[in-house]
């Protein structure tokens, strides 16, 4: 919004001349999200308190420690993530962008989703919520809408194919199935950070960590020049993304600081659908697809731990993990909470290195 008040007033007013700027708005949409989640990080959670005073249930078959450490802690913290991330959004990005508006309504869609599936948890007791179904069949619904939307966004050479990482001219031709494909990785990359969402901090940081990766990508593909010197399928209008990024990643940290152990509220599907829904657009938004699941690859682990764990049950009757998801193995193993988030916390530093030498090596 902030763009499009300020930008014609800079011949006047030469500061107002940095809102023109992608970087700026950038550093401004994380510096605003980070301020709103510390300011209202307190109240928030405050008013999470007043309808769950027992806070989120916990697991009876889950590690035993849970239920000493993490019982009483309200969830639906990703309240506070989508509050701080649409405000800074909506101040920062220049919302005649037609790429900023299907990412957040997949990312508002999803918070919405995962909000109804936080209440009825709290409100029931119980650690059922929405049926898998219904979740699927709503997350699919909006996936798909802004699939079709981001299509008719995309230049015409690259709205119904599917770039490849670390070769500059391959396309995969997808015709009518991009839709689909584009849908499934929004939605699967939803339901994979809900997964990994097991561990005070656990989730955020790799959530960041993407964020900053796919943001940096946006700006270069966005960029004519930076695209064709790198040899990226350009996406014009896609750097307003970064925009979006950026924001997230203010939300993120602002949100770590009440998250950090011991967590003073879990983010829950509110946030965790959300965030995950987020990435899977921008991913397609930038067709930069393939290159999620490597920057992802600690969600695609835990949810292929998940995947293999009921598989292989179901036909022997024997479990492969002491624990599915994968975090919850090593807890079973005797590995300390914060050994796990640490050690993850690595491992996706190094994935999302992996998938910036996708930018170069082609």
């Amino acid at each position: 919004m902030l763009p499009i008040l300020l930008a014609p007033l800079a011949d006047e007013f030469i500061m107002f001349n940095l809102v023109r700027y992608l970087t700026f708005r950038a550093g401004a949409a994380c510096m605003t999200a980070l301020v709103l989640c510390l300011a209202f990080g307190k109240p928030i959670i405050a008013w999470l308190r007043t309808f769950q005073p027992a806070g989120q249930p916990i697991r009876e078959d889950g590690p035993q420690s849970h239920l000493l450490t993490k019982k009483g802690t309200p969830t639906m913290g990703g309240v506070l993530i989508l509050f701080s991330l649409t405000i800074a959004v909506l101040l920062w990005a220049d919302l005649r962008n037609g790429f900023v508006w299907p990412v957040l309504l997949v990312t508002l869609g999803y918070g919405a989703l995962g909000f109804a599936d936080d209440w009825m948890k709290v409100t029931k007791r119980n650690t059922k919520g929405v049926s898998g179904r219904m979740k699927l069949l709503v997350q699919g619904g909006i996936a798909l809408v802004a699939s079709i939307w981001l299509s008719l966004l995309l230049p015409p050479g690259l709205s119904s194919n599917m770039a490849v990482p670390f070769f500059k001219d391959i396309l995969v031709p997808l015709g009518i199935l991009f839709p689909l494909i584009a849908a499934f990785v929004m939605v699967g990359a939803s339901n994979a950070v809900n997964l990994t969402d097991g561990l005070d901090g656990l989730a955020i940081v790799p959530v960041m960590i993407a964020a900053a990766v796919f943001a940096l990508i946006a700006y270069l593909v966005g960029n004519r020049i930076f695209a064709d010197y790198l040899q990226l399928h350009g996406v014009p209008g896609a750097g307003e993304l970064a925009v979006f990024c950026s924001a997230l990643i203010g939300a993120s940290l602002g949100f770590l600081w009440f998250n950090a152990p011991p967590a003073a509220v879990f983010m829950g599907d509110t946030g965790s659908l959300a965030l995950g829904g987020a990435l899977g657009s921008i991913a397609v938004a930038t067709k930069h697809e393939m290159v999620l699941a490597i920057v992802g690859g600690l969600f695609v682990v835990e949810t292929l731990s998940v995947i293999i764990q009921v598989f292989w049950f179901k036909r022997t009757g024997r479990r492969v993990f002491l624990m599915a998801p994968l975090h919850h193995h090593f807890e079973k193993k005797g590995w300390a909470e914060p050994t796990i988030v640490i050690r993850f916390w690595i491992i996706a530093m190094v994935l999302g290195l992996v998938g910036l030498s996708t930018l170069k090596i082609r």
